[in-house]
């Protein structure tokens, strides 16, 4: 990939597992809207994707040129009483109205049930790198089971990623890893090298490093957190509400 330049952190206290644990944990936590760039691994030479995402389900895409590829529509629909009747995950919460059990950095030590899922474009991976918990699991795993963890972890280390700090690790699917996206998970088999923001929670990169699978992965470069968006930015054409404080005038009929 050429561009995993790791520069390791000082003074990174012997427990960052649970750190590097707990951050893949707190992202549904950690912000409400994201502008990023993306790109899955190898590329094609087509340049990165464009994306803004609004939790709860707003997902737009534009490819390298402006073109747009994916804007969400429905944002706003409702649900009928049937549906609400029928469906018992249509009583759960946003994940941002519930509140998990944190560490005592205000880290995600475990997650309470609640609505989770971010959209997705093409395959799974763009949604489980917006929220990486297959990484982690919700919540640790016995102290008597460490290899029960999803993925076995190696050396955490404080990086810098497009300007953001990340932490980094080099990791290995375990038996009970279980991706989001079976066709698409974070973590391939072998070593994967893996980067999440420290302030997002999000998966910023992943590298295969193994033969077989070597070079594939993705990056984002994250732009801007928790701007404004507009409702007309995710839907497929425009509202063009009228502004209702012009005059409008009306000539009754003869």
């Amino acid at each position: 990939m050429g561009r995993y330049s790791a520069e390791s952190g000082a003074g990174i206290s012997p427990d960052m597992s649970s750190t590097f644990r707990n951050l893949c944990r707190s992202s549904p936590w950690k912000w409400t809207s994201l502008r990023f760039e993306y790109r899955d691994l190898p590329g094609d030479g087509s340049g990165p994707l464009k994306a803004w995402l609004r939790r709860p389900g707003a997902l737009r895409l534009e490819n390298a040129d402006g073109v747009l590829l994916h804007s969400t529509t429905g944002i706003n629909d409702s649900r009928d009483s049937f549906y609400v009747r029928s469906s018992r995950s249509s009583w759960l919460l946003p994940a941002h109205l519930v509140t998990p059990v944190y560490d005592g950095a205000g880290l995600v030590r475990r997650r309470p049930e609640a609505a989770y899922g971010e959209p997705s474009f093409g395959n799974g991976r763009l949604a489980a790198a917006l929220d990486p918990v297959e990484l982690a699991g919700n919540a640790p795993v016995p102290i008597e089971f460490p290899e029960s963890n999803p993925v076995a972890l190696g050396a955490v280390r404080e990086v810098d990623h497009e300007g953001r700090p990340a932490l980094e690790s080099v990791v290995v699917p375990g038996p009970n890893y279980s991706p989001a996206d079976p066709g698409s998970p974070l973590c391939l088999p072998g070593r994967t090298r893996l980067r999440i923001d420290t302030a997002t929670g999000v998966c910023v990169a992943s590298e295969a490093l193994d033969d077989g699978a070597a070079g594939t992965g993705h990056w984002i470069r994250i732009l801007g957190v928790d701007e404004y968006m507009l409702d007309d930015l995710f839907l497929a054409e425009s509202m063009n509400l009228s502004d209702v404080r012009q005059h409008i005038t009306w000539e009754p009929g003869a």
